[in-house]
């Protein structure tokens, strides 16, 4: 498999004398599913921040597909294929669904036909922002606005998805929901770096896994490596 995103020895800090990451690496390869797990603190939300340019590192290497794109600027990631969904909903409450979905298209607003193709197709993965298409974003159940946040992300067509927390605060019903639709993402050829406090549901879903420790990687392998959830995380209790 080829590798569409690789980090080596990355270190970021928010103050000068304080490193959140403390020479990161991972690989993740090109459409799978790859998990980042730690307890809190230890820099998972920190290491997508950078890689996609909101944050800048200190040192250490950020490449995809093949080019170095240390301090690129956010929308200039987007233009590259990569695409940043935070945990805290961005939604403009006051828009409506196809409006908010309709911005997630900016970078390819000067083509109107392509724009309404890309919203029929995220129609066609979430109906029930068909049928919520004209409502405000704010009116909408928290499952709902996660759809429409993911539906905005896929707008500009990422190779690769960035995705921090996906299931915050949703019931396990619709949580699991959105597990199945990050699974259908990656059959979709898209690759995903998922940061995820739902260690098993992360695990279950995910190819390729790292943990990490106090801002550094501990332990990394294949899904089959991390069976024992409970291994996994007993150092994090």
């Amino acid at each position: 498999m080829i590798d569409l995103l690789k980090v080596e020895d990355l270190v970021v800090g928010y103050y000068e004398d304080i490193n959140i990451l403390q020479g990161v690496s991972l690989e993740a390869e090109k459409e799978d599913i790859t998990a980042v797990l730690g307890p809190n603190g230890v820099g998972k939300s920190t290491l997508l921040k950078t890689i996609c340019g909101f944050l800048e590192a200190t040192s250490g290497t950020i490449n995809f597909k093949g080019d170095p794109i240390n301090g690129i600027e956010p929308h200039n990631a987007i233009s590259k294929g990569l695409v940043y969904l935070p945990q805290e909903l961005t939604l403009f409450h006051r828009m409506t669904v196809q409006e908010n979905l309709q911005l997630g298209g900016w970078t390819i607003r000067g083509d109107k036909e392509l724009v309404e193709d890309r919203i029929e197709e995220n129609y066609e993965r979430f109906p029930i922002l068909r049928e919520k298409s004209d409502q405000h974003a704010g009116n909408l159940s928290g499952g709902q606005q996660r759809m429409v946040d993911l539906g905005r992300a896929l707008m500009s067509n990422p190779e690769m998805l960035l995705v921090d927390e996906p299931t915050a605060g949703l019931a396990p019903n619709l949580a699991g929901e959105m597990y199945d639709r990050l699974i259908s993402l990656s059959e979709e050829e898209r690759t995903i770096l998922l940061v995820d406090q739902n260690i098993r549901k992360a695990i279950e879903v995910s190819d390729y896994i790292y943990a990490l420790e106090l801002g550094k990687n501990k332990t990394q392998g294949p899904r089959e490596e991390f069976a024992d959830v409970k291994e996994v995380i007993k150092d994090w209790l």
